[in-house]
């Protein structure tokens, strides 16, 4: 069984109207109605998960260097934009349980820690989601990592992360027991919707910042779409109001 989740999910917790990947974006998507994050997670020198998309820390907070190099202590030192820390992995996932929100964890490995990257995250996960009613969902660009996700937590759904579906995708999902392939909204053509329905498994595109794409994609038959403009785009109906979809 798979649960399908609301047809609108925050890119990196707050999309473009906040710090990407801190507790700050994940709050300002609950309030705007969002009731989906997807966040990125990869791993410091000490192999604890953190929210950060980049291998390095230049782009997104006032540090330098790679992630894979830098302590707990000095990741927690950093301001990932507008004073607001790089969270950890928990800390997200708390917050995420407390808000009411389904997550779409990305396994972000750094160069070569493809299989202790998605050891680490799935173990804190497991740990931070136990007992949830919604579980969260692991996605990654690396089949390792996956196949990781498969073997330690066979009952969390996973879906496989491919800008542009290479051939051969939809029995590498099957082969992964994924439930969705998430691919970039271009490359989601009437011949990848149409094997994914055959495969019974979901399609999500990334990143819709525009509503005509949006509703090209989901006339198509695409189940969910992630946003960076939060702004743009109708909520979907808070809980209670809409019933969660499940398929078979």
């Amino acid at each position: 069984m798979r649960l399908a989740p609301p047809r609108w999910i925050a890119h990196r917790g707050g999309g473009s109207l906040a710090p990407e990947n801190t507790l700050a974006g994940i709050r300002l998507a609950a309030r705007l109605g969002f009731r989906a994050v997807e966040f990125d997670v990869m791993l410091s020198a000490e192999h604890m998960p953190f929210l950060i998309h980049d291998e390095t820390l230049e782009r997104t907070t006032n540090g330098r260097g790679r992630v894979a190099e830098c302590s707990n202590a000095d990741l927690l030192r950093l301001d990932a934009g507008q004073g607001e820390a790089v969270p950890t992995l928990a800390e997200a996932s708390a917050l995420c349980r407390a808000l009411g929100l389904w997550a779409n964890i990305e396994i972000k490995p750094s160069a070569g820690t493809d299989l202790v990257t998605a050891e680490r995250v799935v173990q804190q996960t497991l740990v931070d989601w136990q007992g949830s009613a919604v579980p969260p969902l692991f996605s990654s660009f690396s089949v390792p990592a996956l196949e990781v996700a498969q073997a330690l937590a066979p009952d969390l759904p996973r879906a496989l992360l491919q800008g542009r579906p290479k051939r051969g995708w939809g029995q590498l999902v099957r082969r992964l027991g994924a439930v969705a392939l998430h691919c970039r909204g271009d490359a989601a053509t009437p011949e990848v919707l149409a094997e994914a329905q055959a495969l019974g498994v979901a399609v999500r595109c990334y990143t819709i910042n525009e509503p005509r794409m949006a509703e090209r994609l989901f006339a198509l038959g695409v189940e969910a779409l992630f946003t960076d403009r939060l702004d743009l785009f109708a909520s979907d109906p808070p809980p209670g109001e809409r019933e969660p979809t499940f398929f078979s």
